[in-house]
């Protein structure tokens, strides 16, 4: 019996070895596998941060382009030698010598200096004006899309004649126009209008009315400058749009140089922001200049006229086109450059037409070569300033 235990117990002392030494094969196994792991982490290379490079945008440039001409201003004899009978006109033949220039440019800006008063009024001239609608539709069929209304003939008929104005010009859907309202909530709306991704405002203001009195109560009928006025309009538009352009009828008839208070209206309006001032009135051209950064043309004269026996300074008007550029806030003019335009017309005041200097002869305007430097003379020339 003794035997049998101590064999028992001999077995039961082995199996519990075996069971030691596997346990202890197990973690030291497991031991080696966790230094392995250990090992190779220590081995391994820190991996480097990616930096993701920040790419800083360049200001983004928008430009649109503008082309601006002076006054058409009809006389009697310009609307006879456009009359086609029965109370029709086509004044077409007179600008084919222009239209092309007109193409390439965004916006198209003339002053309509006679108003548009309605035919039903009486077509008439100097010195109270009514002309034909058909200037205007002539004038929008080859691409002029920028219009002032404001000047010293806005009152020639009456609170009536600036109704019918009104009206037609609204009837001109793809045409800009300022300085004619028919309500104060309509002269007080100023728009504003985008092309290429410009925001602009565009306003149109007078000096003068030729001593006629605006109805009482009605202002709205025409936009007569006043700095406060000025100011107004201005700042309401000036923080929603990109450019402000502004357009003057101001000055005296007949003279080269910008009068005094030219030159302070041109100063007050740059000073609230206007970028881009056209001149208007004096019917003769003046110069372009800058006050600040506010481009200033001064006046552009007769875009065409029936001025021919007054001289040849009321016949000879300025184009001048440029490319109004906007960058990181900031606007800046490219690309200006001038054409000088002469009205022609025969002897007896028949066959008008409107010619770029480019493409006169002497046959149409006798040593037309020294009478363009003459008059580039004048655009050019500084501007002095108290």
């Amino acid at each position: 019996m003794k035997k049998r235990k101590v064999k028992k117990g001999k077995v039961a002392l082995f199996i519990s070895i075996f069971l030691i030494i596997i346990a202890l094969c197990v973690v030291g196994v497991l031991y080696l596998i966790k230094s392995s792991d250990n090992s190779k982490k220590t081995v391994e290379e820190p991996k480097e941060e990616i930096k993701e490079e920040v790419k800083v945008e360049e200001p983004k440039e928008k430009r649109m382009s503008l082309v601006a001409v002076g006054d058409a201003l009809i006389h009697a004899a310009v609307y006879y030698d456009a009359s086609i009978g029965n109370g029709n006109y086509d004044f077409s033949p007179m600008f084919t010598e222009v239209a092309p220039l007109l193409q390439n440019y965004d916006l198209k800006y003339y002053n309509q200096e006679t108003i548009i008063g309605g035919k039903d009024l009486g077509v008439s001239h100097y010195p109270r004006f009514n002309s034909p609608d058909e200037i205007a539709l002539n004038l929008v069929d080859i691409g002029f899309n920028l219009v002032s209304l404001a000047n010293n003939h806005t009152l020639d008929m009456n609170e009536q004649g600036v109704l019918n104005s009104v009206n037609f010009w609204r009837n001109q859907t793809e045409v800009v126009v300022s300085g004619q309202s028919d309500s104060f909530e309509d002269r007080n709306n100023i728009q504003i209008h985008e092309q290429n991704g410009i925001k602009y405002a565009f306003i149109a203001y007078t000096d003068m009315t030729n001593g006629l009195s605006v109805p009482s109560g009605k202002d709205y009928l025409v936009n007569v400058y006043s700095d406060e006025q000025a100011k107004i309009d201005i700042e309401s538009v000036r923080d929603k749009v990109d450019v402000v352009i502004v357009s003057m009828h101001w000055g005296e008839e007949y003279t080269h140089e910008p009068t005094y208070r030219q030159k302070q209206e041109a100063q007050y309006l740059s000073s609230l922001g206007v970028d881009l001032i056209i001149g208007a009135h004096p019917h003769v051209i003046m110069p372009v200049d800058y006050v600040g950064d506010t481009l200033v043309i001064y006046s552009l004269g007769n875009f065409i006229s029936g001025q021919s026996p007054l001289g040849l300074a009321k016949i000879i008007g300025l184009m001048v086109g440029m490319d109004i550029v906007v960058k990181d806030d900031k606007v800046t003019f490219e690309n200006i450059n001038y054409d000088l335009l002469y009205t022609y017309c025969t002897s007896n005041y028949k066959n008008y037409k409107v010619y770029p200097f480019d493409n006169l002869t002497d046959d149409i305007l006798y040593n037309h070569e020294a009478i363009e430097q003459e008059y580039m003379s004048i655009v050019t020339s500084e501007v002095t300033y108290d």
